[in-house]
């Protein structure tokens, strides 16, 4: 074949591989568009439905008086860390308005909350009259935390292990603090470290101030005998999940 006829045949040949990309661009932009299109029709029917499934989740927590979000926190807290875990749920309202009723709002002087989780008893101290600002939240998983400077941005959130209550809290307190109250599972820690905790936690409070602790035993976390040491306890909360008792122990 002579030269002049291949190269009219790779000219053509050129023409239609240009032909071929330029129909291929425009195809690929229109299904581009198309598929864009789609993309957003589908986000916004999600958007749509996240919505009514965020305003029938609302709806259901204000009926029943709880926060999914938080159960939902809680849980997989206490499935990665059960034993850091006072229960795989949050304190339930009742068991928060008990344990709050305890502390004095009058009485001077910050009040000190022990693994406050997703703040169920903060909330319930607060609405016994306490200023958020003289709430110091001592929580130990930093997810918590952070929640809790976001809903009480005027506490004071303390993360840290609060079995070393002395050293976490010596830079913190300018006076002695009227109450402790505590959410920590003590009985997942050895008698001589709950006493260790409840001593610096007398060491850190006001004369007769209270430290107010739950449990779901049967029988006191902290041993009724101790020298000047005085117990009280309130009914068992039936209602909460599992029935609960509050315990406050106080130093003469």
């Amino acid at each position: 074949m002579p030269i002049h006829t291949l190269q009219a045949l790779e000219k053509k040949i050129e023409r239609q591989i240009r032909l071929f990309e330029l129909k291929r661009d425009v195809f690929e932009r229109k299904i581009e568009k198309k598929i864009e299109s789609h993309k957003r029709r589908i986000g916004q029917k999600f958007e749509d439905q996240k919505r009514k499934f965020k305003s029938h989740i609302r709806r259901f927590e204000e009926r029943n008086g709880i926060r999914i979000d938080d159960e939902l926190r809680f849980f997989k807290t206490w499935f990665e860390k059960p034993l850091s875990m006072g229960s795989v749920t949050p304190s339930g309202k009742a068991l928060a308005r008990t344990m709050a009723s305890y502390i004095d709002p009058e009485l001077k002087g910050p009040i000190i909350e022990l693994g406050p989780g997703t703040g169920p008893v903060t909330e319930a101290l607060v609405a016994q009259g306490i200023d958020p600002s003289r709430l110091v939240l001592v929580e130990f998983d930093p997810t918590f935390c952070r929640l809790l400077a976001e809903r009480y941005p005027t506490a004071t959130v303390v993360q840290g292990d609060a079995y070393g209550l002395r050293r976490l809290l010596q830079s913190v307190l300018n006076e002695p603090a009227a109450a402790v109250v505590s959410g920590l599972p003590l009985f997942t820690k050895p008698l001589k470290t709950r006493l260790r905790l409840v001593s610096e936690a007398f060491g850190l409070m006001a004369p007769d101030a209270p430290f107010v602790q739950f449990t779901y035993a049967a029988i006191s976390p902290i041993p009724r005998a101790l020298d000047r040491i005085k117990s009280q306890s309130s009914e068992r909360i039936w209602t909460n999940i599992p029935p609960a008792r509050v315990w406050v122990y106080r130093k003469y």
